[in-house]
């Protein structure tokens, strides 16, 4: 989804409601209460059919832990160049920026997850820089950043591979790259360092169950 059609900040206002994520009450963000309403208001207002889920909806667990670690742990970016890999809602994106980083940049090949993150931001009066650009089609630790974040990336087997490969090239070059995840499908522990582990409330719409087990990973430069 590379270009819109007219006023997406309408469309996801009119879509969704602002609501404060379980994990991170601090922050409101404007999410859809149902999946399938969603999704299928987002066809017809593209006139599109089979296009990818509305992630950027919904507030997923591997975001919030990202976010909860991130809010309690300010050190870890105060001051330093963020850039957060397949963004959404943009809820990781928005602590690392009230934790005081330098600079926030928060990627979605998705456009109008961008422009809902960077209303979810505007609600919180804070602010970040977004890009579109395909990162795992680019060069290894690129771009360049000082710390890299990533939440719930590991859906597919194809995609969780390249992104656990393009996040450790970045820990190749000495960054801090922090993952995630709730124990999805695709995920392996090896090569990571537990930071951190939350319970984190889920809807039975998104999830399997009502509550996720969701840990914050280092991820370590070799396997």
């Amino acid at each position: 989804m590379s270009r819109l059609p007219a006023d997406p900040e309408g469309f996801i206002r009119a879509n969704t409601a602002l609501e404060a994520p379980a994990m991170v009450p601090e922050f409101k963000l404007w999410l859809a209460s149902e999946y399938v309403p969603i999704w299928q208001a987002t066809e017809a207002w593209l006139e599109e059919q089979n296009i990818d889920p509305p992630y950027w909806a919904f507030c997923w667990p591997g975001g919030q832990a990202i976010a909860r670690y991130l809010l309690d742990n300010p050190d870890q970016v105060r001051g330093k160049r963020v850039i957060d890999f397949a963004a959404g809602s943009g809820v990781s994106s928005m602590a690392a920026a009230r934790a005081g980083a330098a600079s926030v940049l928060a990627n979605d090949i998705d456009a109008l997850s961008l422009v809902a993150a960077q209303l979810n931001a505007k609600a919180n009066v804070l602010s970040f820089e977004v890009s579109t650009e395909d990162w795992l089609a680019g060069p290894d630790g690129a771009p360049a950043a000082d710390v890299v974040i990533a939440g719930d990336v590991c859906y597919e087997r194809d995609m969780s591979a390249r992104a656990l490969a393009w996040l450790r090239s970045h820990a190749r070059l000495g960054r801090l790259v922090l993952l995630g995840d709730p124990g999805r499908n695709y995920f392996s522990a090896q090569g990571l360092l537990e930071r951190a582990r939350y319970e984190i409330p889920t809807s039975l719409q998104l999830e399997n169950r009502g509550m996720r087990e969701t840990v914050v990973w280092q991820v370590l430069p070799h396997l």
